[in-house]
């Protein structure tokens, strides 16, 4: 005899019960892993006195091991299960951490190259296996709105409550280079925590399991989600219209914390005041989109939320705060207030957690893979398209309307990316309307 579990409110809003303190485990890790976010690259710079170009460098190479994690996180999660997959980048995140801050302390430019390369892993292991439990475990009409919840802590902590985080941290350990090492020691205690969190708090069995079918070799399942990319171009596209999702981010916290604290005039205090705003509005609007996704149709709310709304919000976060009075406390809140639009819009590509799955129904794990490595790959590519069009003399303004650039791609790319799920809520609705 089978009993069924009655559905409770977490349940009803789009968090599976089960999994509730994974939920609550990703906010705490990714808070450890955002500490540093908004202030790595001149931290780096000073501490290794080494110019920015070449900091830029090491940064898109972590991006490419992150690239390479979020890949592994879809198909290790496939062949193990999530929750091995999320002990493992646990375990490299902090042994990585410790040798990047001591390579840091002895000023060798290759052990960070190495050191930071190689945490790179972690943080997509940990949490984007997490992202294909949820995905295994959630009913189909709540896929968007679960999805939601994810970014929701995700976001929480990369890089809003990290940033919080250090913005306490810097000021209580002296400020400068010493008080954002002691940020980066005090972010390892988090890491740990949410690790822990996971571990001893999901009980979920569907986490321990392989996912894959049971008659595909280790080889196969590996890779699973590159083949499909090659058979179904619909996956390559969701790809790439995910990987150009969060590029900005990224590259604004590569060329914004010296803009806005020095050229500015507003210091690394409210720089990081700044990023908290901006990304707690993201946060506020996650789920709901993913509600709004459920309801009115995942594709058009990537298209219009998620592409045009984010190149309107990002072009506001680059110019508003250029034409107020650099350094005024008014100017500052108006130019927070333009950051928020970007933050907020850009939580209207969370349906695309639950259109990559559907475009390949009988592949979900390989398909999440390949979501899971755009969604990792976008932190390449945003230091990436930093690097270059410096290196082209274009300055940030170029590096601004490259990023616009890309929305203008990935608008294009959504209208091709139908499913049948979505277009069936298309015709409901229109029905429903006239």
């Amino acid at each position: 005899m089978t009993t069924t579990q009655p559905e409770t409110f977490l349940d009803r809003i789009g968090i599976p019960h089960t999994l509730r303190w994974g939920f609550v485990a990703v906010l705490i890790f990714m808070t450890g892993n955002g500490t540093e976010s908004n202030f790595i690259a001149p931290h780096m710079t000073t501490v290794l006195t080494s110019p920015a170009s070449t900091v830029a460098t090491i940064i898109s190479l972590y991006g490419i091991a992150v690239l390479v994690g979020s890949y592994l996180s879809g198909a290790l999660s496939d062949l193990w299960g999530p929750r091995r997959v999320m002990a493992l980048g646990a375990a490299v995140w902090i042994v990585f951490e410790v040798l990047f801050l001591v390579s840091l302390a002895i000023g060798s430019l290759p052990l960070v190259f190495l050191t930071y390369f190689l945490r790179g892993f972690g943080y997509p292991l940990f949490a984007f296996s997490f992202l294909v439990w949820i995905n295994i475990t959630t009913p189909v009409e709540r896929n968007g709105v679960a999805v939601g919840w994810f970014y929701v802590m995700f976001t929480g902590g990369l890089p809003t409550l990290g940033s919080l985080f250090a913005l306490g941290m810097i000021p209580a350990f002296g400020g400068g280079s010493a008080g954002e090492t002691a940020a980066m020691i005090g972010s390892i205690a988090l890491v740990v925590i949410g690790f822990l969190v996971a571990r001893f708090a999901v009980r979920d069995p569907r986490g321990a399991r392989r996912i894959a079918p049971p008659g595909e070799t280790a080889a196969q399942v590996l890779t699973a989600g590159l083949r499909l990319t090659v058979k179904q171009p619909k996956i390559l596209m969701g790809f790439l219209v995910r990987l150009i999702n969060t590029a900005p981010q990224y590259g604004m916290f590569v060329i914004l914390p010296a803009v806005i604290a020095d050229d500015l005039g507003w210091g690394q205090a409210r720089w990081l005041t700044m990023t908290v705003f901006v990304y707690a509005t993201n946060i506020l609007v996650n789920a709901l989109f993913g509600a709004v996704g459920d309801r009115w149709g995942w594709r058009r709310t990537v298209r219009w939320f998620g592409v045009f709304g984010s190149a309107v919000g990002l072009l506001a976060w680059w110019y508003v705060p250029h034409l107020v009075p650099a350094g005024s406390t008014w100017g500052f809140w108006v130019s927070t207030a333009a950051g928020c639009v970007f933050g907020c819009l850009l939580a209207g590509f969370v349906p695309m957690g639950a259109i990559m799955p559907a475009l390949a129904p009988e592949h979900k794990g390989a398909a999440m893979a390949m979501y899971t490595t755009a969604a990792g790959g976008a932190a390449f590519l945003g230091a990436a398209v930093v690097a270059v069009v410096l290196a082209l003399g274009l300055g940030n303004v170029g590096v601004v309307w490259a990023f616009v650039l890309l929305y203008g791609t990935a608008f294009v790319m959504v209208g091709a990316l139908k499913v049948p799920e979505d277009e069936q809520r298309h015709a409901t609705i229109g029905r429903n309307q006239s």
